[in-house]
Order: structure tokens, then C-alpha cells, then sequence
């Protein structure tokens, strides 16, 4: 391997690691609680790490922020469906364009917004309650509010932090 490719990998763990923390950050200290857990706006920053980096470094990001943040601030419970969740939710975006924001990624937050209240929804339906009815699955929808405010905020995150960053050129320097 070339001191290059050494280089561009170095680069891409290093920024594997700052968006595991910021994702850390954003979702287990700036969030609401609410019902059965909280909302948060660190998805936008996994939707930012799969815009810019390969596959695999962005999925790695969004289970390792997502999953410490729901072990470290009290909800182990959540972990399952945390790390199917986002590392699906990464899958969603591609860092294929020489922009962050595209159409095609402003696309994908609709299947995530899918994805994040039907998983969490199920998960809570059949793994916390140990048993599916359809009063659990009931309860579990209530949260869906929750869940819409939460895609809201991190789409706001995204676009914003995307679009600042896409009038640098940042992806350039990765």
C-alpha cells in the first residue's frame, strides 16, 4: 500500500471517529425526553457521514455514536434496534456526488423517517414488551410525534451543515 492510500484511509477513520462522537454527542446530550426514550437530532449527522463517506466508514459511525449514546445514557434496551436501525439508515444516502446535498440524498430522508418509526415502533412492539398485540403495537405508534420531530430536527442538521459545507468545498478535502 502507497503512503497515499495509507494516507486517504487515515483520513477516512479519523472522520469515522468525529462522527461517531458527534453523533454521540447530538443524540445522548442534546436531546428531549419523551415517552419511551428521547428525540434527537444526531441522525442528521449520520445522514452527513454517509453523504461523505464510503459505505462502510459510514456505517460504522452510525452504529458506534447511536449505539454509546443509547448504553451510555441509560437505554441499553435500545441498542438491537439502534444498531439494525442506523446502519440501514447510513444505506440510505450516497457519497457518490461531489455535493453533500443532493436530490438524491434529500430523497433519502423519507425512507429513513419509514424506517426509524416503523423499527422503533416493531422493536418496542415485540422486543421491550416480550409479547406482540396490537395494544403494544398501538402504544409503540404513539411515539411516532416523537419520531417525526426527531427526522425534522436531524433533516434541519443535515441541510444546514450540508449546504455550508457543500459552499466550501469540503468533500474536496477528503
Amino acid at each position: 500500500m502507497t503512503r497515499t492510500n495509507n494516507s486517504a484511509k487515515v483520513k477516512k477513520i479519523v472522520l469515522t471517529g468525529l462522527f461517531s462522537a458527534l453523533i454521540f454527542v447530538f443524540t445522548a446530550y442534546i436531546h428531549v425526553p419523551t415517552g419511551a426514550g428521547y428525540t434527537h437530532a444526531g441522525d442528521g449527522l449520520i445522514y452527513l457521514s454517509a453523504s461523505l463517506l464510503p459505505m462502510p466508514y459510514a456505517i460504522a459511525s452510525a452504529v458506534i455514536g447511536g449505539a454509546l449514546a443509547d448504553g451510555l445514557s441509560g437505554f441499553p434496551i435500545w441498542i438491537p434496534a439502534t444498531v439494525v436501525i442506523k446502519a440501514l439508515t447510513a444505506m440510505f444516502f450516497s457519497n457518490k456526488s461531489d455535493r453533500i446535498v443532493t436530490k438524491r440524498n434529500l430523497a433519502a430522508i423519507i425512507p429513513s423517517m419509514v424506517l426509524c418509526i416503523a423499527g422503533y415502533s416493531m422493536y418496542e412492539a415485540f422486543a421491550i414488551t416480550k409479547s406482540f398485540s396490537a395494544a403494544a403495537l398501538t402504544a409503540a405508534l404513539a411515539q411516532t410525534p416523537a419520531y417525526l420531530v426527531q427526522i425534522a430536527a436531524s433533516s434541519a442538521l443535515y441541510i444546514a451543515a450540508g449546504l455550508a459545507l457543500d459552499k466550501t468545498g469540503f468533500k474536496k478535502l477528503i
